[in-house]
């Protein structure tokens, strides 16, 4: 059996924190974190960055990842998709003569992740018949309690209305926030060109291991965690 890829995608801009994929967390660069529990896990043919930042491909190599091409600049704007960048990763892979049928996308902003979230992934992928395999936080709050959007009169109103009303947070329907990790089948996705495709199975993540940094207050956030271990 093909041992999986990890890819991890890092552009050089971001908007709700500048340059963060690079930016010092608890003494080393962010994208360090995910880039050490890929390669220690020992789970992986290859841990392959994607990026058309030359810092951050130069980063990425001095922590031990493989950045066997640069990524063209139009697949690096705010309007790119990650579907986008994963099609062209994959392809360029298989031109350079890489060999796999499976993938695992890892996020570089969720950096706390590691090698026992990325096996319980990988073993629910492999002995399970799915197309998919994502990280999942169960989410709170949850859409079927205790979140509510904007009617067309600028009312709120319920988000989700479930069959039965809901009157405490426990009894809401589980519902996942997933990030931070993706496993996909090579073949399935290059046909659907589509992440979010065919049977998925969540792999449950703790709040800790699934926290994501998008802005500065998530910095802090991390911060605290690093800390505290």
């Amino acid at each position: 059996m093909l041992k999986p890829i990890c890819i991890i995608p890092a552009r050089g801009g971001s908007k709700g924190v500048k340059r963060k994929n690079i930016r010092s967390l608890g003494g080393k660069p962010l994208i360090a974190y995910t880039l050490e529990s890929a390669i220690n896990s020992n789970l992986f043919q290859d841990v392959i960055v994607t990026t058309e930042d030359e810092e951050i491909a130069n980063i990425s190599k001095n922590f031990g990842a493989n950045v066997p091409f640069i990524r063209p600049q139009e697949l690096a704007t705010d309007l790119t998709t990650t579907e986008e960048v994963l099609i062209h990763t994959i392809n360029e892979l298989k031109r350079l003569g890489f060999e796999f049928d499976t993938i695992m996308l890892r996020d570089c902003t969720v950096p706390f992740i590691d090698e026992q979230d990325m096996k319980n992934a990988l073993k629910l992928f492999f002995e399970n018949e799915c197309d998919a395999v994502f990280g999942a936080i169960n989410a709170h709050p949850n859409p079927y309690f205790g979140m509510m959007e904007l009617n067309e009169d600028g009312c709120l109103i319920k988000s989700k209305i479930p069959k039965n009303d809901v009157t405490r947070r426990q009894d809401a329907p589980v519902v996942y926030s997933v990030d931070g990790m993706f496993i996909l089948n090579v073949d399935f996705f290059l046909k659907t060109k589509k992440i979010s495709a065919g049977n998925i199975i969540p792999c449950e993540l703790s709040k800790e291991h699934g926290h994501m940094i998008d802005f500065e207050f998530d910095f802090k956030v991390a911060k605290l965690l690093i800390e505290k271990t």
